[in-house]
């Protein structure tokens, strides 16, 4: 069973008034054991990741921003990487792609981090990588990462009434008044599936932010995503959001784990 895990572990694991969660990171790396880790908000790790990479036995693969922060895919050795890169578009963060050999046949992993100010940007970015995970993903294809998006299908009403104006602004559409989640609905029209719902969900409703560590611009929210090409969605077996031990203060989002059945 291959287990890919996705997290944005907040401004590189170190926060502004020095506060070091690196190692509390480690820990939940470590605990979880991913085969394949797309991580997102790495400042200051562009030339470092390594260290962090060697700690948890994982080969990483950056993708450096010119606007707002790296993100990266690290594999676990003996995992073969076919090539690595990132996909060249200018988006507000970044897009990692690593394309790794599997059993069932060349597995492309995509980390990604949308534009958290605008849901024109976000809808934009989804649209790029759509259409790179279409061109060039193969039958084989996950998309992880933080959206910055609420999932479609859902009535958000009531927990974005609990945000301060500022941070509901950046859920809701020009009115002022419609919920903002065209993003991952265009990765969806795409053909991408959304393995939370697809592998049924547990008790945390799929809730990523906020954490013990906090977050005023969260209200209990599903905004990181494992979105799967359907030949992949079939495989998976299980998905959960990571909770408790050090992933209750390591960052202010919750990582998300899947197992996927690529045997053969």
């Amino acid at each position: 069973m291959l287990r890919v895990m996705t997290w944005n572990i907040r401004t590189g694991g170190r926060d502004r008034d020095g506060t070091d969660r690196r190692d509390r990171i480690v820990s939940v790396v470590t605990a979880q054991r991913p085969d394949v880790l797309a991580l997102q908000e790495l400042r200051g790790l562009d030339g470092t990741l390594g260290g962090l990479a060697r700690r948890v036995d994982m080969t990483p693969h950056l993708a450096r921003s010119c606007f707002g922060q790296p993100v990266a895919v690290l594999v676990r050795p003996p995992l073969r990487v076919l090539a690595a890169g990132s996909v060249r578009r200018p988006f507000h963060h970044a897009a990692a792609r690593v394309r790794i050999a599997t059993p069932a046949g060349p597995l492309t992993v995509v980390s990604t981090h949308l534009n958290p100010y605008s849901g024109r940007r976000r809808r934009i970015e989804a649209g790029w990588l759509a259409a790179a995970v279409r061109r060039g993903g193969g039958e084989l294809a996950l998309l992880a990462g933080d959206l910055n998006t609420l999932e479609p299908a859902v009535d958000h009403a009531d927990r974005l009434a609990g945000l301060a104006a500022a941070y509901r602004r950046r859920h809701l559409r020009r009115d002022g008044r419609t919920v903002d989640t065209r993003a991952v609905a265009r990765l969806l029209d795409g053909g991408l599936v959304d393995l939370w719902p697809r592998a049924g969900g547990d008790a945390t409703g799929g809730l990523t932010v906020p954490t013990g560590h906090g977050g005023a611009e969260f209200a209990g929210m599903r905004l990181d995503y494992l979105l799967a090409t359907p030949a992949l969605a079939d495989r998976v077996r299980a998905v959960r959001v990571i909770r408790g031990g050090d992933a209750e203060t390591a960052s202010d989002h919750y990582p998300v784990l899947a197992e996927l059945d690529l045997a053969t």
